[in-house]
Formats: structure tokens, C-alpha cells, sequence
């Protein structure tokens, strides 16, 4: 226990910042006077799925006093006044950010600003450090604190699908004087990912123990297919270090156990999966995984035979018939299966393995050391992670929020049909495995998007061009009917003027009115002549 708490604190202590490479904007639109040029400094929280490649621009409100840390505070919320959909902007304090912006979202917000109430020490605005003991303290600036605040995940938010910023003190006060003063203000958030040219990078840092992305990583596939050569995509296993954990000893002894391989200096977790894998499996699984791809991913940044091992391991070793054997990661039946199945060489993996320095023994390995320089230099601090052209992607990553970030990713004019067919569909994971965007209802009867209410363009094409037919139908009957009304018009106007008898004129009568009709579509009629 003494072991796993050293490696959980070591695990925990910060060691890198997130990519500095910028994906969102924040700026005021209305009063102008609180419009900046460059748009304002912001954080953008860890969770919530933020709509990259488009904008959110509504009115702003604020929640007051209420600090939205009850979810039965929502329904006090004093809205009058307020159209939707509108933007929330809710004081920092009391809860979670995670708390803040899931009642948020419950209130009917679509995206969430929380106001910072304390100062950053060292900026202009706020000079005075925290501690009074320290020369720049000024009793007569305000508190200030140390270390900017982080909008993480507390572990739940996974339910939330609206994006929220941090606000910083000296941006967030006047915006919301603004507000209390009856002011009409209207915020713009935008989301981006930088796309350099036609060809999209990503990367995914995950963990053979991590069940967040196993759904994602089954069934990307049908994307990768879908994408090709347009994008370029690199997986990264997320292990801990074990030399700075403490957990390699001087004498080479493993510290921490079956937490680590090559005595100590590489770690993972154990986690309680249904195999029970030991943290050494997990980092034997994690170099397996990165063998495979740079046997057969690495060269074109495709990697399908990879693609197909996690899908098929997934199967058959973690959740298939061999999960009951309790040695999910370390089965050589599974793996071997597994990789049989993806088209994989099982000698070529393990010399691999072996070459970069193995697990076992009291030595280095050239491809996990890899993996930890990787990890400092992106900044990777949990998982999983996905960067899109260096760009830390925001919120659970879904199918839908992993393809339309890629998809973002393309320059103007570059994107691959597959993604301007589909980025923007209301079911993306269907319309890139069908190759084309469904509206069907779920009766298979209606061309009604049922996500979003709207009718499909070629299902109003066929609506419009079947009510023309019925109205030229109804013209035509009418057509029809009214000739046949003049008809019979014309012939009883005829009959009233009619000889009744013969007899009284001595004469045959006979009237006859002649049928025609010519190509200006005349009436037909019949002539009667009287001899």
C-alpha cells in the first residue's frame, strides 16, 4: 500500500501545462465599449463538447446570486426577460465548475461563462501577493491567489455537452456590471482547431486500462477508412514514470511491485478490470500496442491492421471468451488470436518488444522512454487525450466530437467529401459508415430527421414535385368538369328555342351544333341547322 500511495502522488503532482496551440475565442459584441481587438483571455474547461469549426453567439445573463450549486436552484432562477438560447454567466465559488455548468445546462444554457471573483497574482490588476509575510504583499490591493484555476473534470462530467470558459476577475467585473445594470449584452464564443493544409494530424493518448476510449477505439475504424491518406493519425500509450514515483530503486529493486516492468521505471495503475490486470500487464499491453503501429501504422499514418488488433482484443481478450481466464493482458492464446485476426505478425511484434529493451529485465526501453518524452512535450497530464494539429481537443471524446474535430482540422476548400458530407449530419458514426447522411426516421417510412425536426433537401424535392402532380391532377378534373358543365349549358339553351313538333312548321327540323376542336384548345360543341 506504502508503494501504491508514493506512485498515486507522484501520478498526481502536476508536470506539464496543456498545448498552448489556441482553439476558442471569447469576445463581447454588444456594448462595443467592451469589445477587444484580440478578443479576451479565457480558460477553457476540460469538459462539455464544444463545437469545433463553428461559433455560439447569444445573449448574456447572469445568474446573480445564485450560484447554481443546487440542481434545485434552477427553477429560481429569475428569467425574466430572457430569450433563449442564451448564454449563462454564473460567479465562481461554493461548488465544483462541473456542478456550475451542469446546472447551467439544465437551466436551458448553451454555453456557460463563470466569473472569476479572486485576482492572478502578479498581474497588472492585481499586484499584491497572498501572503502577508511576502514583500510584494499590498493590504491595499486585493487578495490575490498564486496559481491560476483549472476548469478540470471532477470525475462526472461526461453528462455535459455545453462548452463553458473561465473568466479572469479584471475581464469578468465589468461585463457583469454591465449585466446588473440592465445592460443588453451579447458574447461570442467560437471553437477551432489550427488547420495548416489538406492533411489532418491527430493523436490519441490512451491506455490499454482505459475504458473511456474503448467504445471510441472499436468504432473509429469506419472513419479511418473513410479518411484515408487526408489524415495522418499517431496513438500514444499514456504510462507513468517510475524513476521520478520512486518506484526504481538504487539497488534496481521495483518498488511498487507488479505496479511496474523493468524494476520500476515504468508504471501504470492496476486498475479492477474483469481481468484484474496488474499495472505490468497494462505496460506490457501498451508496448505491444505501439510495436504493432510501427509495423504497420507508423509509414502511413493509416494503420488499419492496428485498428483491427484493438477492435479484435478488445473482443476477445478483454470482454470475449478468454476475460474469464483472469490474464486478459498477458494470455499469449488471446493475443495471438487477436493479432491473427488483424493480420498481424506475432514473431515481428515480439522482436520489437524484445529489440527496444523488453519489460523484464533491470534496464531501459528505447519505445516507452519515447512515450515519456512525448508526454512531457505535448503536455499531457490524464487521459485520454486527443490533439487535433497539436490543439488539445475539449470534452468526452464521442465518435461525433472526434470525427467533427478532425474534420475542423482541414484548411478552407480542403476537407474530403466524406467530411462535408457527414461533419455536420445529425448521426455522423452512420453516415460515414453509409457514406452519405440519413434522414430516415427509425420506421425507415419518413425523410424526417428526428434528431433535429428538419425534413432532408432531397425528401422536400420529391414532397414539392409530387405536389405539383397532385395540383395539375385537381387542375385537369376541374378542367374537365367545367367543360362539361358549359356543355350541357349550351345544349339546354339550344333545346329552349326548339320547334316542339314538326308537324307545326311543316318542316323537318333539325338542329345540329357542330363538335371541333382545334389546337388552341376551343371548346367542343354541336350545331344544330334547321332544314
Amino acid at each position: 500500500m506504502k508503494s501504491f500511495a508514493l506512485l498515486l502522488a507522484a501520478f498526481s503532482a502536476p508536470q506539464a501545462c496543456w498545448s498552448d496551440a489556441v482553439t476558442s475565442k471569447f469576445n463581447v459584441l454588444i456594448p462595443k465599449q467592451l469589445n477587444k481587438a484580440d478578443g479576451y483571455d479565457h480558460r477553457d474547461a476540460m469538459f462539455g463538447i464544444p463545437p469545433y469549426g463553428g461559433s455560439i453567439q447569444q445573449p448574456l445573463y447572469y445568474a446573480g446570486t445564485n450560484n447554481l450549486c443546487d440542481s434545485s436552484t434552477t427553477n429560481k432562477l429569475d428569467t425574466t426577460g430572457w430569450s433563449s438560447p442564451f448564454i449563462l454567466l454564473v460567479d465562481r465559488g461554493d461548488c465544483s465548475f462541473v456542478q456550475k455548468v451542469r446546472n447551467s445546462q439544465r437551466a436551458g444554457a448553451s454555453a456557460v461563462l463563470i466569473a472569476d471573483d479572486i485576482c492572478i497574482c502578479g498581474r497588472d490588476e492585481c499586484a499584491s501577493d497572498d501572503d502577508p509575510d511576502s514583500a510584494s504583499f499590498d493590504p491595499g490591493q486585493p487578495y490575490c491567489e498564486s496559481q491560476e484555476p483549472i476548469m478540470a473534470d471532477d470525475g462526472s462530467g461526461s453528462d455535459i455537452s455545453i462548452p463553458s470558459f473561465l473568466l479572469f476577475k479584471e475581464d469578468a467585473d465589468p461585463i457583469r456590471t454591465a449585466l446588473i445594470n440592465d445592460g443588453h449584452v451579447r458574447v461570442q464564443m467560437s471553437f477551432s482547431v489550427p488547420a495548416p493544409d489538406s492533411r489532418v494530424e491527430y493523436d490519441l493518448w490512451t491506455s490499454p486500462a482505459d475504458d473511456v476510449t474503448r467504445e471510441l477505439q472499436e468504432d473509429f475504424f469506419s472513419a479511418v477508412l473513410a479518411l484515408q491518406e487526408h489524415a495522418s493519425f499517431t496513438p500514444h500509450m499514456y504510462i507513468y514514470d517510475g524513476v521520478y514515483a520512486g518506484c526504481h530503486g538504487d539497488n534496481g529493486e521495483d518498488m511498487c511491485l507488479d505496479l511496474c516492468t523493468n524494476a520500476g521505471r515504468y508504471c501504470s495503475v492496476e486498475l479492477d478490470l474483469n481481468s484484474g490486470a496488474t499495472g505490468q500487464e497494462v505496460v506490457a499491453e501498451a508496448l505491444r500496442r505501439i510495436c504493432v503501429w510501427n509495423l504497420y501504422g507508423k509509414d502511413n499514418g493509416i494503420g488499419l491492421p492496428w485498428w483491427e488488433y484493438i477492435k479484435s482484443f478488445t473482443e476477445l481478450c478483454d470482454s470475449g471468451s478468454f476475460s474469464s481466464a483472469g490474464k486478459v493482458f498477458s494470455d499469449e492464446d488471446c493475443i495471438e488470436r487477436a493479432m491473427t485476426n488483424a493480420g498481424v505478425n506475432k514473431t515481428k511484434v515480439d522482436l520489437c518488444m524484445a529489440e527496444s529493451g523488453g519489460t523484464t529485465e533491470d534496464k531501459n526501453n528505447t519505445l516507452l522512454d519515447k512515450e515519456l518524452r512525448d508526454q512531457q512535450t505535448s503536455g499531457i497530464v490524464l487521459i485520454p487525450s486527443l490533439l487535433v494539429n497539436q490543439a488539445v481537443i475539449r470534452g468526452f471524446l464521442s465518435f461525433d466530437t472526434t470525427f467533427k474535430a478532425i474534420c475542423a482540422g482541414f484548411s478552407k476548400g480542403s476537407e474530403p467529401k466524406i467530411c462535408t458530407d457527414c461533419a455536420n449530419c445529425h448521426d455522423e458514426k452512420t453516415c460515414v459508415e453509409k457514406g452519405f447522411c440519413s434522414y430516415h426516421s427509425n420506421n425507415g417510412l419518413l425523410g424526417i430527421d428526428t434528431a433535429s425536426g428538419s425534413v432532408a433537401f432531397p425528401t422536400f424535392l420529391a414532397a414539392l414535385g409530387l405536389l405539383l402532380v397532385l395540383f395539375a391532377l385537381v387542375g385537369y378534373i376541374q378542367y374537365r368538369r367545367q367543360n362539361s358543365f358549359m356543355r350541357q349549358q349550351i345544349q339546354s339553351v339550344v333545346a329552349e328555342y326548339m320547334p316542339v313538333s314538326a308537324q307545326n312548321s311543316g318542316a323537318s327540323t333539325s338542329l345540329a351544333l357542330e363538335e371541333e376542336e382545334d389546337d388552341d384548345n376551343e371548346r367542343n360543341g354541336t350545331t344544330y341547322s334547321l332544314s
